[in-house]
Parts: C-alpha cells; sequence; structure tokens
C-alpha cells in the first residue's frame, strides 16, 4: 500500500483538499476588504470581513475523504480508480460552487461601489489537484495491467 506511487498521489490531493478548506479563495476590495472562504465567517481584527460557501465547504471534505478512502482500496482496483474518478467529480464541484459564489459576490459590490478582485491561496491550492488524481488513476490502471499480465502466466 505504502510502497505505491498513487498512495503518495492520493495523499497530496487529499491534503490540498483540506488545507483549501482554511484559506480564503477570492478576496473582494470594495469598501473593506472581503475575504471569500469554506465554512463560517471569521472576524480578523475587525478589518476584514469573511464571506462563506457552505457548498465548497462540503465538496473539499468529501474529496479528501474520498480519496483517502481510495488509498485503502489497494487490493480493490475497480473501486479504487471509481473513487478516484468520485473526487475528480467532487473536486469539479468544490471547483464550480467557489467560482459561482465569487461570481455572484462580484456581482453583487460591483452594484455598490467598484470594486477589485483578486484569487487568493485557496483557489490555487486546489489546482493540483485533478493533476494527482489523474496521476494516481494511471497508476492504478498500470497496477491493474501488471495483475492482469500476471494472471495469463
Amino acid at each position: 500500500m505504502l510502497a505505491r506511487i498513487q498512495t503518495v498521489y492520493l495523499f497530496i490531493a487529499a491534503l490540498l483538499a483540506v488545507a483549501s478548506m482554511f484559506v480564503p479563495f477570492w478576496s473582494f476590495s470594495a469598501a473593506e476588504l472581503v475575504y471569500f472562504r469554506d465554512f463560517g465567517a471569521m472576524e480578523a481584527a475587525g478589518l476584514v470581513q469573511v464571506s462563506a460557501s457552505y457548498a465548497a465547504g462540503i465538496f473539499s471534505p468529501l474529496t479528501a475523504i474520498a480519496a483517502i478512502a481510495a488509498i485503502f482500496l489497494y487490493r480493490n482496483r475497480t473501486l479504487q480508480a471509481q473513487l478516484i474518478g468520485l473526487s475528480v467529480v467532487l473536486f469539479v464541484c468544490d471547483l464550480l460552487s467557489g467560482l459561482v459564489a465569487a461570481h455572484f459576490m462580484n456581482e453583487y459590490f460591483e452594484q455598490s461601489a467598484a470594486v477589485s478582485h483578486n484569487p487568493e491561496a485557496g483557489l490555487f491550492m486546489m489546482l493540483p489537484e485533478p493533476v494527482l488524481l489523474w496521476l494516481a488513476l494511471k497508476g492504478v490502471k498500470k497496477d491493474d495491467k501488471i495483475a492482469n499480465a500476471y494472471k495469463r502466466l
């Protein structure tokens, strides 16, 4: 289990999914600085307002849980591949929910005043996840190919 490279890929993808929950996803600067992140609001010395996406707060941990569960299913490669595929779908839902919420917040702030917005570290932490999941899926398929070749002998 630990000697397989896809275990490392899945573990790093799960760590990135968990870490992206605690870092702001997008920031808006209108009258005050507003950070957008997963889960509930957090007050930071009264200078920064934090808005939250509960949908992204659900999809991020589910992505991490599916990736961690796939690590332990190394004996059932078809189920492991399906869980990796589910992790990719959950990642896409997480990314889209964050981007859609950021878009609507941008529309809301543009109605009241000029607003500038920037992606934050939470978005960039999420971007390597599909690559890592794809590499893990390649590793699972390679293991399956080796096991099937061994069965033919």
